[in-house]
């Protein structure tokens, strides 16, 4: 794709080792292969893209690279709808990409421009945050277009990611809060709800992956479960804590494999009885996820894990997510590092 010409740098005539050079030189563009003074060390790439200058030595000699845009612009017909059939037919990811192909269509792919992602983000999602802009119009609009440069069918093109609100900090589960919702849950007699928010708090599970829990997903006497086709695309085991395998096993009897360990089957009903709890035990409302992975992170943490075996028990892949979103420092950090701090005395006679 690209061609190169290498040459000892010019002594005699006047370097072209510059864009500014070449641009005062237009016959130039487009050529790839060119003969000395003119070819010395440039580098052609393709229409819409351009490199920084680089310096090579060959044989003792110093020559330059200059990446310039070729003058033959892209004339490819194929349409945006064309793209993201290809993309997802070589393996593409497809979540999201459907209200995208409705929006541009048979519009032709060389035609979009970086505006006209950023306004289609816009129209997709008027009222959601720029975080769900990016996630669910930007990114796979990116990889769309991305796949078809790769094709040779547009330039490519730098889409930038719109700015994002940092999240506001959220609160994790503390073991106060624990205690009183797990006690409203007994005067209530829900033993499900009490064991589900047991069972996501202690093995980071999704809300999603926990009301899909199968019986014969669970080995009470081995105290595992296996959450099936997590979030990641993979199957993930976990281990079960001596609180939660007791609480099973009281639901078990009775109960097929095949049926569901939870009994819910929507994470928006749970997290509408985690409210109800809330309420009658007049403590804080704290959502599936927040006294889910939120709290098993800031446990985890705080019980002296460190951040590797903490990450991989919860199957976590990113520590900039893990430390970032997930991991949550106690209000009295200072304090808590004082203490620790006090272990070190100074001023006692040697």
């Amino acid at each position: 794709m690209f061609s190169t010409a290498y040459a000892p740098a010019p002594r005699l005539h006047a370097p072209l080792n510059s864009l500014s050079n070449l641009h005062n030189r237009p016959h130039l563009l487009g050529v790839a292969n060119l003969t000395p003074p003119y070819g010395q060390g440039f580098e052609f790439a393709p229409s819409g893209y351009r490199r920084p200058r680089r310096t090579r030595y060959l044989g003792g000699c110093m020559t330059h690279q200059v990446f310039i845009s070729s003058a033959v612009p892209v004339t490819s017909e194929k349409t945006f709808a064309e793209a993201a059939a290809s993309y997802l037919k070589h393996g593409g990811d497809g979540k999201h990409i459907q209200p995208i192909i409705e929006h541009f269509g048979n519009r032709p792919l060389a035609s979009i421009f970086p505006f006209d992602v950023k306004e289609m983000a816009s129209a997709l999602y008027p009222t959601q945050s720029n975080a769900t802009r990016n996630r669910q119009a930007l990114t796979p609009a990116r990889a769309v277009i991305n796949h078809g440069y790769e094709r040779g069918w547009c330039s490519l093109i730098r889409i930038r990611k719109l700015k994002e609100e940092p999240p506001r900090r959220k609160t994790p589960a503390s073991p106060v809060w624990m205690h009183s919702f797990i006690r409203q849950c007994a005067k209530d007699g829900l033993p499900h709800v009490a064991a589900i928010v047991l069972f996501m708090s202690q093995t980071a599970a999704r809300i999603s992956e926990a009301i899909n829990v199968r019986w014969k997903d669970v080995d009470l006497a081995g105290r595992k479960a296996l959450l099936v086709k997590t979030k990641t695309g993979a199957n993930s085991l976990r281990h079960l804590t001596d609180e939660v395998v007791r609480r099973l096993h009281d639901m078990r009897e009775g109960a097929a494999d095949s049926d569901r360990v939870f009994r819910y089957t929507n994470r928006h009903s749970v997290n509408e009885r985690i409210l109800a709890v809330c309420r009658r035990a007049e403590i804080s409302y704290k959502s599936s996820h927040l006294c889910g992975r939120h709290t098993f992170a800031t446990n985890a943490i705080d019980m002296g894990l460190d951040i590797k075996t903490a990450m991989d028990a919860g199957d976590w892949k990113s520590p900039e997510v893990f430390l970032g979103t997930y991991v949550h420092s106690r209000r009295d950090a200072s304090r808590a590092a004082a203490d620790r701090f006090n272990s070190f005395q100074f001023d006692e006679a040697f």
